[in-house]
């Protein structure tokens, strides 16, 4: 196995060494490399040995010193990964990209599932793609966490629930990871009457028996209008989603009584579902699966509310706005009352935008697209001259364009208004309503 150098960076030890792009990278103290993990574990020691080969078949072998760290050597490669994204095998009644129309760009159909990932940027992995040697790997690198998509604990279940024969095998890793010592984070994707009630129960039970696993994160699928030909699946009713509560406050609750700490959280959309109101931040300990959706709404007010208090400002009448998907609508209409109440002057329209494209049972803001966010504000009155966008409804920072391919420019043209994009964390919606408060914009009359 070998990975191709796409770059030598002047002045770097590999170049001194007379490596040039377009060599091929063979090993490093020994090792062979075939990808990003490979490469930042074994060049994590001070002096390595590197083995390079030519286009020509030559090959170079050159020691160096690092200081341990990696990007001194001085490569680029074509890819992060320095090879191919692994892509799902699975065909998951609840998958979410099976349920998105044809039309959009490319990346949005791809269907991860590369281990590589989850260490790096904390993905999701169902396990059914790892080989032996990415599990020794695992093992022998101890990569931890592992963040893995479980959905239920039961063999014969999982199965038909990702239409894969290897879903229930590939559980036996979770013991394998456990025993080795390797933390694991899981998430349950619940489907009303497929793996929730007592199938959640005892998924529950069978992940709390493995010693690896540090937080459980249940989800309730998600459902676009685009499900002809699928799996016949239903939204949570506010039954259903109180009963899932209930069944995991239980779980958690058992623990507690016998010493141990909470391991499973409800994401904050089935209190929603429910229409309970969310806990506060003690319901969520270190907040474990924040990136999952658990205890984000508190998390958020916590730290804007923080913020917030650190603020002061002359009095400014000033007016701006902010738009948001469905599920994000009650926070952000709280956010925009505590600051109002700590600066009386200040007016912000706070605008929830219903999704069309994918339909109003998904309610996320990073799934609303350009033309949905422009009609649905024209439809409300929008008329300020700033409005504040989060950046979940962004490709990225480096480009800011909508899942269907309107770019910030074009809506701001469409709006008459110039957008703000915004980190989606609380301090940073404080900082940016101040910044807002505090500009030399045009101003508008409170109603």
């Amino acid at each position: 196995m070998a990975v191709k150098i796409q770059n030598v960076a002047a002045g770097s030890r590999a170049a001194a060494k007379g490596v040039r792009p377009g060599d091929r990278l063979l090993s490093i103290n020994g090792h062979e490399i075939a990808d990003v993990l490979d490469y930042r574990f074994y060049a994590q020691e001070d002096l390595l040995s590197v083995v390079t080969e030519n286009g020509r078949g030559k090959r170079r072998r050159f020691r160096v010193r690092t200081g341990g760290d990696p990007d001194a050597l001085g490569f680029t490669f074509e890819t992060y990964l320095m090879d191919r994204h692994r892509t799902c095998r699975n065909h998951c009644i609840f998958c979410f990209i099976d349920q998105m129309p044809k039309g959009l760009r490319d990346s949005l159909y791809f269907k991860d599932d590369d281990a590589r990932l989850s260490f790096l940027f904390g993905n999701y992995i169902t396990l059914t793609n790892l080989s032996e040697r990415d599990a020794a790997r695992i093992e022998e690198m101890h990569i931890s966490p592992v963040n893995v998509s479980v959905h239920t604990m039961d063999p014969e279940l999982r199965v038909r629930m990702m239409r894969n024969p290897r879903a229930g095998e590939s559980l036996k890793l979770l013991r394998r990871f456990s025993d080795a010592g390797i933390s694991i984070n899981a998430q349950l994707v619940l489907c009303p009457g497929v793996n929730d009630g007592a199938s959640l129960t005892d998924s529950l039970a069978a992940l709390s028996a493995l010693s690896g696993v540090m937080s459980v994160a249940a989800v309730p699928v998600g459902l676009t209008k685009y499900r002809d030909g699928l799996f016949p699946l239903t939204k949570y009713t506010p039954e259903g989603a109180a009963d899932v509560i209930d069944r995991i406050d239980s779980f958690n609750s058992r623990r507690t009584e016998r010493g141990l700490e909470k391991l499973a959280y409800p994401s904050d959309e089935f209190f929603q579902l429910a229409g309970r109101e969310l806990p506060g931040c003690d319901y969520y300990g270190d907040f474990p699966q924040l990136e999952n959706g658990v205890g984000m709404i508190a998390a958020t007010k916590a730290d804007f509310e923080e913020a917030l208090a650190s603020f002061t400002a002359d009095a400014k009448p000033r007016r701006f706005a902010v738009a948001t998907g469905m599920a994000a609508l009650s926070l952000m209409r709280y956010l925009a009352g505590a600051f109002t109440a700590r600066f009386p002057e200040s007016v912000i329209d706070v605008y929830g935008i219903e999704n069309r494209f994918f339909g109003p049972d998904v309610t996320v803001a990073g799934l609303i697209t350009g033309r949905d966010l422009i009609d649905g504000l024209r439809e409300q009155g929008f008329c300020a001259p700033l409005l504040m966008l989060p950046s979940v409804m962004f490709r990225s920072a480096e480009e800011p364009v909508f899942l269907d391919d309107i770019t910030k420019e074009e809506a701001e043209r469409a709006l008459f208004a110039r957008i703000r994009v915004t980190p989606c964390d609380g301090a940073s919606i404080a900082d940016a309503f101040f910044e807002a408060y505090s500009a030399d914009i045009p101003t508008q009359d409170k109603e």
